[in-house]
């Protein structure tokens, strides 16, 4: 599907809060539930760099959803392989739980280093996961 296959109202914005982003797209799509409105596209972000990913989202003009798989750094590890075309996200700041009650997520914050680590260069790419 592609962004000009959406049949999407005049005036339809797609402005989710983390909440709803998690217990309506993420759980649902984790449990093989169909999604009212497939308006996240699937893909493997992380063969890209981030200036790509614009022209793979199904909607969005600063903002991009996208489902992702998430490959380990380690066979057996529990560290996640960040490395992203020709460069690397690396978390920033502090973990968000989302969920209440209780939290059943966590937001962390990512910002695209362009380059090999640890000597990668700092772009004003940010990526929310």
């Amino acid at each position: 599907m592609s962004a000009g296959d959406l049949q999407l109202p005049p005036g339809f914005r797609f402005h989710p809060t983390d909440d709803e982003l998690v217990m309506h797209y993420l759980c649902r799509k984790c449990a093989g539930q169909p999604i009212a409105v497939p308006i996240i596209a699937e893909i493997d972000l992380y063969k890209f760099d981030p200036w790509h990913l614009p022209a793979l989202a199904l909607y969005g003009e600063k903002e991009w959803y996208f489902f992702s798989p998430r490959d380990r750094k380690y066979p057996n590890g529990s560290r996640p392989n960040r490395a992203a075309g020709t460069g690397y996200w690396k978390a920033t700041g502090a973990d968000k739980p989302i969920g209440t009650p209780k939290p059943v997520a966590i937001k962390k914050a990512l910002v695209f280093y362009a380059g090999k680590a640890p000597k990668g260069e700092k772009t004003n790419w940010i990526m929310h996961e």
